[in-house]
């Protein structure tokens, strides 16, 4: 019988009778050659072919699109995992790009947030949850950016520089040196007539005459109108008439902050006229608090420790927050240059109330050498050492009462000892002598002086009215 399943090839349907294969070779046995076929074709070709015969062939096919799938499949697999790991790597470098973008790294500082009103903690949880504060610290940054802060504090700085003369006697001859130093100010106050600087006490405690220089390089006479020795602390004022209105206009009184509620590790801003070059700014932060010194003046007292730095020059300069407020007022004469990375600066908020009496006094001007007035006392300074051994206030000891004198009308007595001048303290012989320049005889001041009364020294305070001195 005929097989009646057929196979197209090329167009033609071929029919082929049945034949028996070898198992081995898959060829025809017996019948019809290899060349057997209508219009003399090959098998391999085209010519009659049983239907067992097109078994072999058709297995043979279909593995080998079998093989090609799978290979495609995993192309395309491939292809889809690629583009999916590329889409993924994108979006991942989307959302952190701007996190990764290079810029100034800011401080951290730490604010108190309200939590949230629904607790965080979900679901049907049997046991106990952990309790949910009511305030979270929450990192916030600070701006670390201070160019804008500079731009704005820098017209209430100033530089001040002050011209002194040293005195030595050798084999009974006096010789004398003029000196130049310089230190830092901050304009903190303005009236109709002048503005009122501070800055610190041994800036300007020794000079024969000062002088202060503006954001915009004008250098004017400035003049004394208080000190403090025991806090390091004077206040000195420049006269309006002396300033062009172009120094005026660009003039800003700085704003005092508070202290009090510094933290360590809080960054801080330092100005001042640095080795005299003129306003330098260096940063840091924090480094201490309440930090006990005894100055060698033997002053003790409590100070802001810094790393920002603080030179020669910068003493009575501002140490700064980052609103540019100033808390602080800086002292080389502290730290010195012994180490480094170590700065100090008065607290502003422990002097507020002396700046306040210092900016409060008359202006002092120089009067003529012949028209000085006297107290009437003849005086020995209680030094630091000498206080400590005998036990004694630091201040003036009068040795001797000039009689008839100012002094000596006003009820001081030998063995007094001088502390208060004018409401300043007076801790030496020199800081008496140069606030008497600014005296007049006929002049009334307020003498402050303890009394050793039954083994206690009693402190007293009495008005002087200035003589002249004697030899004139």
């Amino acid at each position: 019988m005929y097989d009646n399943n057929n196979i197209n090839t090329g167009g033609q349907q071929f029919y082929s009778a049945p034949q028996n294969y070898d198992p081995q070779t898959g060829m025809p046995m017996g019948g019809a050659t290899a060349s057997d076929g209508p219009m003399g074709t090959s098998p391999v070709n085209a010519g009659p072919i049983h239907a067992s015969q097109g078994a072999p062939a058709q297995s043979s096919a279909a593995k080998k699109h079998g093989i090609f799938g799978k290979i495609m499949m995993t192309v395309c697999m491939g292809l889809l995992f690629g583009l999916f790991a590329g889409v993924g790597f994108y979006a991942v470098n989307l959302v952190t790009s701007d996190q990764l973008k290079p810029g100034p790294s800011p401080a951290p500082v730490f604010e108190q947030t309200t939590a949230p009103q629904n607790s965080p903690v979900q679901g049907s949880y049997p046991g106990t949850y952990p309790d949910i504060p009511t305030e979270w610290r929450v990192l916030t940054t600070e701006e670390t950016d201070i160019t804008e802060v500079v731009a704005d504090v820098m017209p209430s700085m100033v530089s001040i520089t002050e011209h002194y003369q040293l005195s030595t006697t050798y084999w009974g001859h006096t010789y004398t040196q003029d000196g130049e130093a310089s230190g830092s100010g901050i304009i903190i106050g303005e009236t109709d007539d002048e503005y009122v600087i501070v800055t610190n006490n041994h800036v300007v405690s020794d000079a024969d005459d000062i002088a202060v220089t503006f954001i915009d390089g004008s250098e004017v006479s400035a003049y004394l109108k208080g000190l403090e020795p025991s806090m390091d602390i004077a206040v000195i004022s420049v006269l309006k008439s002396d300033l062009e209105s172009g120094t005026i206009d660009q003039i800003r009184v700085a704003e005092l902050g508070d202290s009090s509620g510094l933290v360590l590790g809080q960054n801080v801003i330092a100005i001042g006229n640095a080795l005299g070059y003129g306003q330098s700014v260096t940063t840091g932060i924090v480094s201490a608090l309440n930090r006990e010194i005894t100055t060698s003046d033997g002053n003790t007292g409590t100070y802001i420790q810094t790393d920002a730095a603080i030179n020669p020059g910068n003493s009575g300069g501002a140490l700064l927050n980052m609103a540019g407020q100033v808390i602080g007022i800086n002292s080389n004469k502290i730290g010195g240059s012994a180490v480094e990375g170590m700065g100090y600066a008065i607290p502003i908020t422990s002097v507020k109330e002396i700046i306040i009496d210092l900016m409060g006094r008359d202006t002092l001007i120089e009067v003529d050498e012949k028209d000085m007035g006297y107290i009437g006392i003849y005086m020995q300074e209680v030094t630091p050492e000498i206080s400590a051994y005998y036990g004694i206030p630091q201040g003036i000891y009068v040795s001797e009462v000039a009689e008839g004198g100012g002094a000596e009308k006003a009820g001081i007595k030998n063995g007094d000892i001088i502390t208060g001048f004018q409401g300043s303290s007076i801790t030496s012989n020199d800081s008496l002598t140069r606030l008497m320049k600014y005296y007049a005889k006929g002049d009334e001041v307020e003498v402050t002086f303890v009394r050793n009364e039954n083994g206690e020294y009693v402190e007293h305070t009495v008005t002087v009215t200035l003589g002249e001195k004697p030899g004139k």
